[in-house]
């Protein structure tokens, strides 16, 4: 007889509340809700546009798995805030299914000897992919959100290669176990009646229950719900984002005013000095077929001026309300660098440091009529923080291809 006091021991693991039925539950809910992270991980990536161009590409050697991206389109313009906001507040919203998951199944990690079968050595490799790539994903991603970068390289190198080792290792050990789960779901009569492979998570000798399995399941429900509370507020101005209290952007609005809406890098953290910005120093340089043209605030402003409604979305999954913004539109610079057509364009900014100092966008997004070079906002001139003198706004794209601070824009293919 094995030593009970060993984790390798059926009767180490006395909670009553272990069983087929419970881990099943927790697993068709980690089996939709994973499924939509993943699906929604992709449309982030994608919406970066990385086949466009070097400078929007964080994972240039994805080779096959590129496989499904397609140019992001610019309708419906909230396309990218809904996405995103969906990614980030059910991964944040399934931290406690999937805890609870792990805990349900933890005896298994210790079960000897390691491998019964081939069938079942592939289930304990496909379930050491999927608990390891689950804590790196899921941990990464709320790092991410909390702006908190500990981990070695890029986030989003890091997060797109996890995800495809994680949901691989995920549908594997799904394939194997959803017909279980299942006949666990639908089974009337009691557990130890299943199949021997079920009831390895019941104990031998339980302990005596201090909570049923019904309050069980209301704790990992309160604990998900209270995360969904304090977090998707953050997507929403006024009342609802002061209860995003776990997230960056959650809490009061930043000031008031026409600027009193969320940033992400201020021009401090960016390194723009005042004096780039002046009304006497600043010019826009547009190149394209006509050569150079150098535009300073005051000659946008006298060209052809329209205006938007749009959000502003971020990977983190933070985005505001839509916002006035009013501008020269980006196929009207198109048409002044020489094209009688948009054209695709490299915005450079002033910013000397961080990421995305560079951006590309496609043609079609210069071709929106949403698509601005912004000069005010909500009636006023931009401020500092939030791009002056000018900045790329486009319908749908993420928080960081709209340029902030723009010194340069390149029209020609890319």
């Amino acid at each position: 007889m094995r030593d009970q006091r060993l984790p390798s021991s059926p009767g180490f693991w006395r909670s009553p509340l272990r069983g087929p039925r419970f881990t099943a539950v927790l697993g068709i809910v980690l089996l939709v809700g994973i499924t939509v992270l993943f699906v929604t991980g992709l449309l982030s990536y994608a919406a970066y546009n990385p086949n466009l161009s070097p400078v929007n590409d964080m994972t240039p050697g994805k080779g096959i798995l590129g496989f499904y991206l397609f140019s992001w389109p610019t309708s419906p313009y909230w396309l990218y805030r809904l996405s995103q906001g969906v990614h980030v507040t059910l991964g944040i919203t399934l931290i406690p299914v999937l805890l609870a998951k792990l805990w349900s199944v933890v005896p298994r990690l210790f079960t000897l000897p390691p491998a019964r079968s081939l069938a079942h050595a592939l289930e304990r490799i496909s379930l050491l992919l999927l608990v390891g790539g689950a804590l790196f994903q899921f941990t990464t991603g709320v790092l991410n959100v909390q702006l908190d970068y500990l981990f070695p390289g890029s986030f989003y190198t890091l997060h797109f290669y996890g995800a495809w080792v994680f949901f691989a290792a995920f549908a594997a050990h799904a394939a194997l176990k959803l017909p279980i789960a299942l006949r666990n779901l639908r089974r009337l009569r009691p557990e130890r009646d299943g199949r021997p492979e079920e009831n390895d998570l019941l104990s031998p000798r339980p302990a005596e229950p201090t909570v049923s399995r019904r309050g069980a399941f209301g704790l990992v429900g309160g604990a998900s719900l209270l995360l969904f509370v304090t977090s998707a507020g953050r997507s929403f101005d006024g009342p609802l984002r002061q209860t995003a209290l776990l997230v960056p952007r959650g809490g009061p609005e930043p000031g008031s005013g026409p600027g009193g809406f969320q940033i992400n890098k201020t021009a401090a953290y960016a390194g723009i000095d005042d004096r780039e910005t002046a009304g006497d120093t600043w010019r826009l340089v547009v190149t394209g077929p006509a050569g150079a043209v150098l535009l300073g605030r005051e000659e946008l402003l006298r060209l052809p001026l329209h205006s938007a409604a749009l959000p502003i979305a971020c990977v983190e999954g933070w985005s505001t309300s839509d916002q006035w913004w009013r501008g020269v539109r980006l196929r009207d610079l198109a048409a002044l660098a020489g094209y009688d057509e948009p054209a695709d364009v490299l915005v450079e900014s002033l910013q000397r440091r961080g990421a995305f100092r560079r951006a590309a966008l496609r043609a079609n997004q210069v071709a929106d009529p949403r698509s601005l070079l912004a000069l005010d906002v909500n009636g006023e001139p931009l401020t500092l923080d939030h791009g002056y003198p000018a900045r790329i706004i486009v319908p749908a794209a993420p928080g960081v291809l709209n340029t902030k601070w723009v010194a340069r824009m390149t029209f020609g293919d890319l």
